[in-house]
């Protein structure tokens, strides 16, 4: 577990060690087959695959790349985004869209794991189970890592996730747990899946009145909670954005009252949880149909 986050070239090595991933696999099948989410060893084995799938799109060798993405259009390398949080033009998005996605192998080995549905149901089987919290952010974490990146990759995990394994019930009751990271995590993922224009409606009837119930009244009083709320204010907008609907959503879900406060703060400190919430307030102002309901 240690090892696994030891940076670019551990984690090269722990992906190409022969059995290393599908043993930890393995494990974590059998204690939830054995109703045993809880234990230690599972809580290690999903750390370390979280780990081992950060940057996974870009740390992918070429041969598995060549084979993910031999159907996709020429998107520039300029529009790749490292990280977790990195945002996307409109226009990777659309091709985004656009790219048909990789198959699937019925019997994925070693890193073909690491995006495999097999794995993905795993997570969400352990978000919903497991009451450990350091197993149930690795779990949304290693989801939040997949789907990251602007490929063919992530979008398909996002799509398994929200459709295939119908996570979002799952995701949605991690919104409110007490433990900030877990809930920090949970909302870091549904920034990401918010991204994929086909899944937003989806993701705004299950999550939108949820993500507006835990803004903070007032300006939050902490880092965690301040990035926290400006990965919700930014889900909002994603949500929003092209959707008089969702909008309209969040109006009746008295959301609005709670980003005027979050925007109207300027102190360094939360700096970032405002500039998030003026963002979005100038999103849903382009909605020149809600006008008379704003101003209401």
């Amino acid at each position: 577990r240690n090892m696994s986050s030891a940076g670019p070239e551990g984690r090269k090595k722990m992906r190409e060690c022969d059995g290393l991933i599908d043993s930890l696999v393995y494990y974590i099948q059998g204690a939830i087959a054995d109703h045993e989410p809880n234990d230690k060893a599972t809580e290690n084995c999903v750390c370390i695959l979280h780990n081992l799938s950060y940057q996974l799109e870009i740390e992918l060798p070429e041969s598995y790349a060549q084979s993910i993405y031999m159907q996709r259009r020429n998107i520039s390398t300029n529009d790749k985004t490292p990280g977790c949080f990195g945002t996307r033009s409109r226009k990777v998005k659309e091709k985004q869209q656009d790219t048909p996605l990789p198959e699937e192998k019925s019997n994925p080995r070693g890193v073909e794991s690491l995006w495999h549905s097999t794995l993905i149901r795993i997570y969400l089987s352990l978000i919903a189970k497991s009451t450990r919290n350091y197993t149930q952010e690795a779990s949304l974490g290693a989801l939040q890592n997949l789907t990251a990146g602007t490929g063919p990759m992530p979008f398909a995990v996002a799509r398994t996730v929200v459709q295939k394994a119908n996570g979002l019930p799952s995701i949605r009751t991690m919104l409110h747990v007490s433990h900030p990271t877990v809930k920090k995590t949970a909302v870091s993922l549904l920034r990401n899946l918010s991204r994929n224009t086909s899944l937003q409606s989806d993701i705004a009837r299950e999550v939108l009145p949820d993500l507006v119930s835990i803004l903070p009244e007032s300006v939050p009083g902490s880092d965690i909670v301040c990035e926290t709320t400006a990965s919700i204010c930014y889900t909002l907008y994603n949500l929003t954005q092209s959707s008089s609907h969702n909008a309209r959503l969040l109006l009746s879900a008295d959301g609005l009252p709670k980003i005027i406060t979050i925007s109207m703060n300027d102190s360094n400190m939360f700096s970032k949880a405002s500039k998030a919430a003026s963002v979005l307030l100038y999103s849903l102002w382009s909605h020149a149909d809600l006008h008379s309901a704003y101003k209401k």
